[in-house]
Parts: structure tokens; sequence; C-alpha cells
């Protein structure tokens, strides 16, 4: 029989917080990880940074601050870390944990970039707030450099950046390659590393990708059966967290595209998952989307949790 390939999307609670957070999410991650290994899936796994770039990026600019002569990292050098720092814990937490199930399966992370749109609109909108809080003078001073910063009344300012939407996935051989061998892979973590081509040279962007839009497009791309977004929430609902709240448990294209016209999922939570799921089953129609929590995943294996989205 041959194995269902996935791509698995991870957020925000898959994570947590701080360092230490980190070790003890990741445990109960590669929990739900596992459990999909052992109902025959094939994974390639892609997560959220958005906490762990943002400290990536005070950390650098607080040593700017502190040595002077010492070079700012720029957003995508930030994006690289935070891509080997997140699948450094995703893979060993994972590895012990299909070990502990008598499975011998290597785990790799592959950093990984993502080519977006120069004239893309969001550029000219940036909407992703990242880093420290900042003085009124030291905003003045990011914006002369051509940032974009964004105040917080009683808190203070902090930068601004786009948001662009995903191309192509640059080593998407390479992580087709170590998915076919029947390895797990975790590939494009915070959305990808932005770069943007020019001359043959790719060259870092001052952005952030959304990650559900990059996990859409990574499953287009490798032609997976389905596309598994792990969320906080065990389903998609109607009015959610209104007195009618109501659970989905199926949804197709029309309907999902339907919601998402009379504003039913809020932006920067539901929405890009509704519309990776979209973006996935445009380009494959044969596939499905499941989106639950990562502690429903046994009972929406088996049909009862989570939401399905198909063609």
């Amino acid at each position: 029989m041959n194995k269902k390939k996935a791509v698995v999307s991870l957020g925000h609670e898959a994570l947590g917080y701080t360092i230490l957070e980190q070790w003890d999410a990741v445990k109960k991650t590669a929990g739900a990880l596992a459990d999909l290994v052992e109902a025959d899936y094939q994974l390639t796994i892609t997560h959220s940074n958005g906490r762990q770039v943002s400290m990536i990026h005070k950390a650098m600019s607080e040593l700017r601050r502190v040595y002077t002569d010492y070079t700012p990292a720029p957003m995508c050098v930030c994006s690289a870390m935070s891509q080997g720092y997140v699948g450094y814990d995703i893979q060993n937490a994972l590895r012990a944990e299909l070990v502990g199930r008598g499975i011998v399966k290597t785990v790799s992370t592959i950093l990984t970039q993502v080519t977006v749109d120069p004239y893309d609109d969001a550029f000219y909108n940036p909407t992703k707030v990242i880093g420290r809080y900042m003085s009124a003078e030291d905003a003045d001073a990011e914006i002369k450099k051509g940032n974009f910063v964004k105040e917080e009344p009683g808190k203070g300012f902090r930068r601004v950046v786009a948001a662009p939407r995903p191309i192509d996935i640059v080593e998407i051989d390479a992580i087709r390659t170590l998915a076919e061998a029947g390895q797990v892979v975790i590939a494009c973590g915070g959305g990808g590393i932005p770069v943007i081509e020019q001359n043959h040279v790719l060259k870092g962007a001052s952005a952030v990708i959304e990650k559900d839009a990059v996990a859409g497009r990574l499953a287009a791309s490798l032609h997976v059966d389905e596309l598994i977004i792990l969320t906080g929430v065990p389903c998609v609902y109607r009015n959610f967290g209104k007195t009618d709240q109501a659970a989905l448990p199926s949804l197709t294209v029309q309907q999902a595209k339907e919601l998402c016209e009379e504003g039913q999922f809020e932006a920067g939570t539901m929405l890009p998952k509704i519309e990776a799921a979209i973006t996935y089953l445009e380009e494959n129609p044969l596939g499905k989307v499941l989106i639950t929590s990562l502690g429903s995943v046994r009972e929406a294996l088996k049909g009862k949790s989570g939401t399905v989205i198909t063609a």
C-alpha cells in the first residue's frame, strides 16, 4: 500500500513563546506528527516562526545597539536563523518520538528560500509587526532608513514589514527528492526566506511570508494527497466566537470562497488557512485539506473532529 503524502502546517501553538517553552511544546507536537506517521502518512512539515524571528530580530538589534560597529542582521538573515533553530528542535523531538515508538526514519530540515515579486502590493502596505518596542527617536531613525514603523499607544513604536505572496520554492527539487526517499522533511519554515531574483542572483527581501500561504504552495508543488493544517481550534467554525457559533465538518472550495466573501474568517488567523486550502485544491482537485488542532489529530483521522475541505 502506498503511503499518503501530506504537507503538515504547524501554527504558533506547536512551538510556544520562548526557548524553554519551545522545548516542551515540540515534544507534544512530535506526538501528533508521529500519530500521522503511524497512520501511514509520508510527511513534509512546515511551521510558523513569528515569535522566533521576532526574538532573533530583537536580539540582533540590541547587539547592534551595544556594539555600534556590528553590522545589523537583515530580516532575511533572521528568517534563516529561525528556520535552523525551529527545525533543529522539531527534528530532534520528532526523531526521539519515532524511535520511542520503534520507528526508524530520518528527519531532515532544509533551509528554504521562496521567491517573491518586488512589485507585490504588500511592499507598499506592510502589515507584519516584528521586533522590540522603540522610542520615537529610534522610530525616526528607522523611517530614515526606509523602513516602516507602527505606534502602539502607551508602548512605543515597532517595525512593520511586508508579507508578499510566495511565488516559487527555490529548493523544491531537494525537498521532493528527500520526501520520495521516505524521509520526513521540514521545509519552508516561517513561510520560507523571502528572496528576489535579480540577474540570476537571489537577494534577501525585507519581508516575511505568511506560513499558511507557503504551505498551500508547497502542497500544490509536491502534488501531495493531503494538506493538513494544525492550529489552535479543533475545526473551522461559522460565526466563530459568537453565541450561534457552528462547527463546519466539511466544505467545498466554492463554499469556502463564499464564507470568505461573507467575512466569516479573520485576517491573520483562519482566513490565510482557508486561502491556502483553496490554492492547493485549485491546482490539485483530487486532494483534500484537513484543518484541526494538535490535540485532535487522532480523532480527526477517524473523522470525528476537524474540517475537511475538498474541491
